[in-house]
């Protein structure tokens, strides 16, 4: 059982930046594959990033390519997420999720674990 808790979200104005972090309990987080997805009002969920379990590679939906990050620290069972350049349309609801397996996935329903989320504003 791994426990997810966000946590950094806020209201930003546009071209700032924030950064998300998902602090993980249990011993094998470095195990896990971890994603970062956001839901705006009235749409799907949707995969902004991974990063897989050593931290030697990441994948980006286009959308953010260029001005997020992910990075993680297993040390501390912690993946961040840096959030340059935002504009109003990453406002969202954004979570972080566990993976069992080794790749990383863009689809929701392969990751097992989720966290409760944390609002992101951008305002104009």
């Amino acid at each position: 059982q791994v426990q997810l808790v966000e946590s950094g979200g806020g209201l930003v104005q546009a071209g700032g930046s924030l950064r998300l972090s998902c602090a993980a309990s249990g011993r094998t987080f470095s195990s896990y594959t971890m994603g970062w997805f956001r839901q705006a009002p009235g749409k799907e969920r949707e995969f902004v990033g991974g990063i897989t379990g050593s931290g030697a590679n990441t994948y980006f939906a286009d959308s953010v390519k260029g001005r997020f990050t992910i990075s993680r620290d297993n040390a501390k069972n912690t993946v961040y997420l840096q959030m340059n350049s935002l504009k109003p349309q990453d406002t969202a609801v954004y979570y972080c999720a566990a993976d069992g397996r080794l790749t990383i996935s863009i689809i929701p329903g392969y990751y097992d674990y989720w966290g409760q989320g944390t609002q992101v504003t951008v305002s104009s």
